[in-house]
């Protein structure tokens, strides 16, 4: 058997779909195509007979490689008065702000795409690369070369949609210039590995934007937001973090317009969320990613989950640094009233994403344990196999990844004649609902049963 990503990734269910395979192939014969269950994956447009291994050494997933550790490492660990942290990899400064020219077009602080319009402004990158809306239904975004800062602003709103680099990567290495690209922790990752393996994409590629990222969904995800929403059919324009000044930045909605013109929307608390938390329609790939703050990239952006933060439903971001010239164009930026940050403490962005990684480092110890028992197929990650946390979220982790993986399957199920069944989904996981809650309560009465019981005993005195 050939040993390649297709072979060792994708039949393994490890591939996320990034298309950096597909571009750093020498022979060309791997092309992204959307799989049964709308997630891109590499196909052969032939057989692959002389077997150079480089689409193996670009996979993030693909075991072997270097961690974003290493990465991290040998990017950054050599630049004076840098820091590293376990949670964050290294980091010259963190921040917390917001960009005001930019920030209302956003989906959070705005300063992602400040700095990226401010990189070709200033004539530092020549173009961006980011992620656009299409015009195709059955591929409702992509990603594209923005030369000019107006087409940056354009980009600026957030895609839970997958997207893949092979095509764009190809324009890279024949288009001359610096350029600026914006990803998912995993994209930056394969990013990384590539620019090891092709001297153009060094060369190209100037600077690295990361975002954090919980997870990432596949096309089912926004057909069931917009059944949510009460649209049906073919999507003409989607936006997934609508802001409201009567809502908190953390309750933001779903906006959705068919080819028919008709919109709908629902916020998070309203359904986004049930989805969201409980990783319906989350590639599986996910499930098996250590990384929280975008290790490998210049920059991180990510969202101030914070209570002081979230309230104002503007938005706002916290800022992690790895570079010193990106941190120059920051603080001068903070002088001149361009943009309004100030230094925070690393803890402070840590506690910010604690679900993330929990969900990635604590609770990633017992996928693995289970991954090794269910595939006996060994992934080496910078957390190691454990199932040794608390029995109930043991169970509860198990719970959510056969919720998952059904909910692919269930789509399929209530998906005909261009009609999802949204009452026949939501009955099909009724029974996983109940026991979820029931798991979460017994969760919260183990971590402090003496506050619990005097609770309950105060509302049974009255």
């Amino acid at each position: 058997m050939a040993h390649n990503v297709i072979t060792t990734v994708v039949k393994n269910d490890l591939c996320i779909g990034c298309g950096v395979c597909a571009t750093i192939c020498p022979d060309q014969i791997l092309d992204m195509r959307f799989n049964h269950f709308s997630e891109y994956n590499p196909i052969e447009d032939r057989v692959c007979e002389k077997e150079y291994g480089l689409c193996l050494k670009v996979c993030p997933f693909a075991d072997g490689n270097d961690n974003e550790g290493s990465i991290g490492k040998a990017l950054f660990g050599g630049i004076p008065q840098i820091c590293h942290l376990p949670e964050t990899g290294y980091y010259l400064e963190s921040y917390v702000g917001y960009a005001p020219d930019t920030r209302e077009r956003a989906s959070s602080g705005g300063m992602a795409t400040w700095l990226l319009s401010t990189l070709l402004k200033k004539g530092i990158v020549d173009y961006v690369i980011a992620v656009i809306p299409n015009d195709d239904p059955d591929q409702l975004f992509k990603f594209a070369i923005l030369t000019d800062p107006e087409s940056v602003l354009n980009s600026s709103r957030s895609a839970y949609y997958p997207v893949e680099l092979s095509g764009i990567l190809r324009e890279v290495r024949n288009k001359p210039g610096k350029c600026a690209i914006i990803g998912v922790p995993c994209f930056i990752k394969a990013i990384r590995l590539a620019t090891q393996k092709n001297k153009k994409l060094k060369e190209r590629i100037h600077v690295t934007v990361g975002l954090v990222c919980g997870q990432q969904k596949n096309k089912q995800y926004t057909t069931y937001l917009s059944a949510l929403s009460d649209v049906i059919g073919p999507l003409e324009k989607v936006y997934y973090r609508g802001k409201s000044p009567d809502r908190p930045a953390s309750n933001y909605n779903f906006y959705c317009k068919n080819e028919h013109g008709k919109e709908g929307t629902i916020t998070f608390q309203e359904g986004m969320g049930e989805a969201w938390l409980n990783r319906w329609f989350t590639i599986n790939a996910c499930n098996y990613c250590d990384d929280i703050f975008s290790e490998c990239a210049d920059i991180t952006f990510m969202d101030a989950w914070l209570p002081e933060y979230w309230s104002d439903p503007r938005g706002t971001n916290f800022i992690l640094v790895r570079t010193p010239h990106l941190q120059q164009m920051l603080e001068e930026a903070e002088v001149l009233k361009k943009i309004s940050i100030k230094k925070i403490p690393v803890n402070e962005i840590i506690r910010s994403q604690i679900d993330v990684i929990n969900m990635k480092r604590s609770f990633l110890a017992v996928r693995l344990f289970y991954f090794f028992i269910g595939r006996k197929l060994i992934i080496h990650k910078r957390i190691l196999p454990n199932m040794m946390v608390n029995p109930l979220q043991v169970i509860r982790q198990k719970l959510i990844i056969n919720m998952q993986n059904k909910s692919k399957i269930a789509f399929i199920e209530c998906n005909y004649d261009d009609t999802f069944d949204i009452k026949k989904f939501k009955e099909i996981f009724k029974k996983d609902i109940i026991t979820l809650n029931r798991l979460d309560t017994m969760i919260r009465v183990s971590r402090n049963p003496k506050g619990i019981i005097k609770k309950i005993w105060n509302r049974i005195r009255g």
